[in-house]
């Protein structure tokens, strides 16, 4: 055989071994992203298990909340210094920290027997996904071989998404034959077994940094994020109040204040990081536009995907007269369908590139709110799951390619802070979409009587249907930022 020949095929062989996913990255995937997928699970499980919370613990609706709102705001300000972490201490030292702390926060809950305890527990919990969500990201953007990325970033959002699908479900599956605490006595030997995978299989690609934590940044983007959270679950409680004739002054000074606060703080960080040696995160890679106009749909369109099951669920039950289980059973098959084909997204953008991937599934996918917006006042249960199914389905393979498409035009060494800002955009719309569409319908059912009668039925139909028409509205800016990034993209092509 000729030695060039010969050359040529030991080159393509290196090729494809270099192509190859290793077992080990796979271990660390597996991993990591479980113990994101347990700490999302048990976020979205607390909600079912508000009711049995408040008789145990004799606290009311607006004080019991405070177990997810926490768990949101403590997540929310994580989630920006997982760039310095990931610059600074070793991915297995992280990871461990991680465990620890979902661990520590999991033993709480089972053991807490009063109401201060379990919002420290959900503090501590809350840390513990904020470190891990980024942390399987980083893990897959660094160690992925470049043919495979779109794919494992595909695995990578369906652990994000099927997390939350399944969380009402498994919540009143588990309550109804187990006492509630049974889920964090389930959670703790998962954690432990992802501990035991992770230390065998997380690999340390890159060298660690003496990287410098300003306490000024990391003080004013903590302030920054609860204060805005904060702003928009008080401004909720607010609105809600005022409409329905109840006391709305505090909530709505809280909500006024948190948002100066949370304003004035994102300017405070914004100029520190500029002029810092050492940021905490490099904010300068948003004034690329094609990498802004990515997070901000990013940022946007998950208000309409996690505040979907939310609506459903209520309309479901309170303008349908369905069951809680039945009301949470309807989102399960778009969520679950929409969350496994995740990979297929990455697939097909690995295949076929960002822009088809992601506009046409992403365009067709605001035909789900569409529909159920025309048959807003003449919806059934098994439509609600249809449409859902239509939405969740597309949403699912689109979105699971935004932040690996606006990541690729950022720089190799700067993408662990591009991955920060992009999560936690992602936590923030999450949040502002459940406080919007709370809003929304509460407006609506404001002064229509009681729970149960018809009256306040219609009114949370005219709720849902004002509600499906935001959503619509959401996803064609979203859509819209796209385009035009693609559009700025293709432009520097030429």
């Amino acid at each position: 055989m000729p030695e060039a020949e010969t050359k040529h095929m030991n080159a393509g062989i290196g090729s494809a071994d270099s192509e190859r996913i290793p077992a080990r990255l796979i271990g660390a995937i597996v991993a990591v992203g479980s113990l994101a997928f347990i700490g999302i699970l048990t976020e979205t499980v607390m909600t079912v298990l508000f009711p049995a919370l408040m008789r145990e613990f004799h606290v009311d609706t607006a004080t019991v909340q405070w177990i997810t709102t926490i768990y949101l705001l403590s997540v929310a300000a994580t989630m920006p210094i997982s760039s310095f972490l990931k610059r600074r201490f070793r991915l297995k030292a992280i990871f461990l920290a991680a465990v620890a702390l979902g661990v520590v926060g999991s033993l709480i809950m089972i053991f807490a027997t009063a109401f201060p305890l379990m919002i420290v527990a959900r503090i501590i919990q809350g840390v513990g996904s904020g470190i891990a969500t980024p942390l399987m990201i980083n893990i897959i953007l660094e160690q992925s071989p470049r043919s495979k990325i779109g794919r494992l970033m595909g695995v990578g959002s369906l652990v994000i998404t099927v997390a939350p699908a399944i969380g009402p479900t498994v919540g009143g599956a588990v309550t109804s034959v187990l006492p509630w605490r049974a889920i964090f006595v389930i959670a703790v030997p998962l954690m432990l077994v992802a501990a035991v995978i992770g230390c065998a299989c997380i690999e340390q690609r890159t060298p660690t940094e003496a990287a410098y934590l300003d306490p000024i940044q990391l003080g004013s983007i903590i302030i920054a994020l609860v204060g805005l959270v904060l702003a928009l679950n008080q401004g909720g409680v607010a609105v809600s109040a005022a409409v329905s004739g109840g006391a709305a002054m505090k909530s709505g000074i809280v909500a006024m204040v948190s948002l100066m606060v949370g304003l004035g703080a994102l300017l405070l960080f914004a100029v520190s990081s500029k002029r810092a040696f050492s940021p905490l995160l490099r904010l300068g890679i948003l004034r690329d536009p094609a990498v802004l106009l990515h997070a901000l749909a990013y940022t946007l369109l998950p208000l309409v995907a996690i505040g979907y099951g939310y609506v459903i669920t209520n309309v479901a039950q309170l303008s349908l007269g369905a069951s809680a289980f039945v009301a949470g059973s309807l989102v399960l098959p778009g969520a679950l369908v929409g969350a496994v084909c995740a990979p297929v997204g990455g697939w097909f953008y690995d295949k076929f590139g960002a822009v088809k991937p992601i506009l046409i599934p992403l365009g067709i996918a605001i035909l789900g709110p569409v529909l159920m917006l025309v048959f807003s006042m003449h919806l059934t249960p098994v439509m609600l799951a249809g449409f859902y199914f239509i939405f969740g389905f597309l949403y699912a393979i689109g979105n699971a390619n935004v932040m690996t498409s606006g990541l690729s035009e950022v720089p190799h060494q700067f993408r662990p802070d591009g991955n920060a800002i992009f999560n936690t955009g992602l936590q923030f719309g999450g949040a502002a979409g459940t406080a919007l569409f709370s809003t929304i319908l509460a407006v609506a059912q404001a002064g229509a009587g009681e729970e149960g009668t018809p009256r306040f039925a219609h009114a949370t139909a005219v709720g849902g249907a004002w509600t499906f028409a935001t959503m619509i509205v959401i996803c064609v800016i979203g859509w819209g930022c796209l385009a035009t990034a693609f559009r700025i993209r293709a432009r520097r092509s030429r």
